[in-house]
């Protein structure tokens, strides 16, 4: 069972991630920076090998798994899965099936299984923790549509469920299930929504999941509340902010770039909402 409040640090093996891409491509300086996040506080290292944000663009499996493969191989030779939980950012079987024989033990997917149909197979077969997120379109591209919603939470509520009881209705632990009502443009470009569906988490805590929470240098923290300019260095602050309120109302994982910022504003004594 995964502890209470736990980190996800993210590292993208991609040249076009909006925050990071490009960064740390090279697998010598991918484990760098794997071994430098868990020594940060790092309780789960989210690795991806594709970008799914607004302008984007698509890849091959082949290419997924050959920017990701040096990198989980080298994570599997110096045990590393010992030190921290990891997981795989894909929609894509192969690549996750790939991830999983060499240790991992979480698979992120962005479209909640709707990517590829053989992603439940694999999951039925490793019963790894899965994480199932909203996403207003379905594809795996996410857009910069201004959607507009009656009720957000609402909204993200039955799409979760249908995800959730298709999983679960195909024999999958109920006790491996992760929920992620998506933020950003995953939701819509009208940045209100993200705060919104952060001030209301206690209600999507009430369909019993545990919650994770990636709001961490996403566009919406350049505008509306947040009130900030549009640089990613003047996001990591407010993507800690808004990240500790996810907690507060009940997020048990926060997925975040800045792990050292994260780690030192959590406060010891934990939430009373956790």
């Amino acid at each position: 069972m995964l502890k209470k409040m736990q980190i996800m640090g993210v590292l993208n093996l991609t040249p076009d991630s909006f925050s990071d891409g490009g960064q740390f491509n090279a697998p010598d300086l991918a484990i760098q920076r794997i071994r430098e996040m868990i020594a940060q506080g790092a309780d789960i290292i989210d690795i991806g090998g594709e970008s799914t944000g607004p302008g984007s663009s698509a890849v091959s499996t082949d290419e997924e798994l050959a920017r990701v493969r040096p990198v989980i191989e080298i994570v599997a030779e110096k045990k590393l899965t010992d030190k921290a939980l990891f997981s795989i950012d894909t929609y894509k079987a192969p690549v996750a099936k790939y991830a999983l024989e060499h240790g991992f033990q979480m698979v992120n997917d962005v479209t909640a299984l709707r990517g590829d149909p053989k992603m439940i197979e694999v999951l039925l077969k490793y019963e790894p923790y899965v994480v199932l997120m909203y996403s207003k379109d379905p594809t795996p591209r996410t857009t910069r549509e201004d959607v507009e919603y009656d009720d957000v939470m609402a909204g993200i509520k039955t799409f979760l469920l249908e995800r959730v009881s298709t999983l679960i209705e195909a024999g999958f632990p109920e006790d491996k299930i992760i929920i992620d009502p998506g933020m950003g443009a995953f939701i819509s470009s009208i940045p209100d929504y993200s705060f919104e569906v952060i001030h209301r988490l206690k209600e999507l805590r009430l369909l019993g999941f545990p919650i994770l929470v990636g709001i961490s240098r996403k566009s919406c923290l350049s505008a509306g509340q947040a009130g900030l300019g549009g640089k990613l260095e003047d996001r990591d602050q407010p993507s800690v902010d808004w990240s500790l309120k996810a907690l507060q109302n009940g997020a048990s994982i926060i997925r975040i770039h800045n792990v050292e910022l994260m780690k030192k504003a959590l406060p010891k004594e934990g939430f009373l909402s956790s």
